[in-house]
């Protein structure tokens, strides 16, 4: 079962730091500290409040301009684009087809296609054998006037005269290289003597401890930056909590309770003595202008027949009966009080 766990795994041993290591980080953290705190909680008003700005102003003003460039803009360059310059195109491309296209595809057709077509056989059968009997007749011409001339010039004098330039250039190029490799050698050693041997000295007794030490140094900065960030922020978020908690104390409670002390009953005492009964008389007042025309309605119609009786008389109609009660003698009227069923 031993065999079977996985080793522990131990962490890395640190370096022992030193003397100057410690004596330069609790000042530079102390400063760092200092100087960043600051500027911490400048930054974290300022992304508070941009945030804010974007949330409430930039935001909304930014859906408005796109609203509004939507509106001014595009759909006006949309239905431009859709209702004339489309059409227009269109009616371009065609008159371009009707007036220089189809004419110019006429004339390929039946002008310049036969005319092409003669040139080639006139070409093909007058001019190419003309042409191969002069190209012949000067290469002949050339051969003998130029490259047979150049051959000779090239062997009996300037091959000669190459040979003899590059012998003496050869020559000359040994005896700069063994001068130029001589005056290098000098400069090699009078270079290395009075630079590279004080550079190196320079490099290893001043550069590379002052180089050390300004590493430390960073280093100790860096983390005391990073240390100083991480708890600037924890001061940030704790004085932002102490303004929310005074704010919500000093602005939001009274305001809460003072609405709910104050504005709720006043709302509701307005509702129950002021709103109600004002909605109540208006629904009677309503009511009582429906019955009124209703009133006026029947009023007029009652008009209007006893107008047309006039006018024209009694209709031979009986009057109608009601529908709800039968006409028997012995049903129930609104005079009596028994029906045809309790009846004797």
């Amino acid at each position: 079962m031993d065999l079977d766990k996985p080793p522990v795994r131990h962490p890395p041993r640190q370096r022992p730091e030193g003397c100057l290591v410690v004596a330069i980080r609790l000042p530079v953290r102390i400063v760092a500290l200092v100087l960043v705190v600051p500027v911490r909680m400048a930054w974290d008003a300022l992304v508070v409040a941009c945030r804010f700005l974007n949330d409430a102003l930039l935001r909304p003003l930014g859906r408005a301009l796109l609203w509004l460039g939507r509106v001014l803009v595009v759909l006006p360059l949309v239905g431009l684009w859709r209702y004339v310059v489309v059409p227009v195109g269109n009616a371009l491309v065609r008159l371009w087809t009707l007036v220089l296209v189809a004419p110019l595809l006429w004339c390929h057709r039946c002008l310049l296609t036969p005319v092409g077509h003669a040139l080639v056989r006139l070409y093909v059968r007058v001019l190419t054998p003309a042409v191969l009997g002069l190209g012949a007749a000067l290469a002949r011409l050339a051969r003998y006037l130029v490259v047979v001339p150049a051959r000779w010039l090239y062997d009996w004098f300037l091959a000669p005269v190459g040979r003899a330039v590059a012998w003496g250039v050869r020559g000359v190029g040994r005896l700069l290289a063994l001068l130029l490799a001589g005056i290098g050698r000098i400069l090699y050693w009078v270079t290395r003597v009075l630079v590279v041997l004080p550079a190196q000295a320079l490099w290893r007794r001043v550069l590379t401890p002052a180089g050390r030490v300004l590493a430390v140094v960073g280093r100790e900065v860096g983390d005391a930056l990073r240390h100083a960030w991480r708890i600037a922020g924890h001061v940030s978020l704790a004085v932002g909590r102490f303004l929310g908690t005074l704010l919500r104390w000093i602005f939001v409670e009274p305001v809460r309770r003072v609405y709910r002390s104050v504005l709720t009953p006043v709302g509701h005492l307005v509702r129950d003595l002021v709103l109600r009964p004002a909605v109540e008389a208006a629904r009677a007042a309503g009511r009582t202008g429906r019955e009124a025309l209703a009133a006026a309605r029947t009023s007029v119609r009652q008009a209007r027949a006893d107008v047309r009786r006039l006018l024209f008389g009694e209709s031979g109609q009986s009057d109608p009966v009601a529908r709800r009660e039968p006409s028997g003698r012995g049903t129930r009227t609104l005079d009596s009080r028994t029906t045809a069923l309790t009846k004797d």
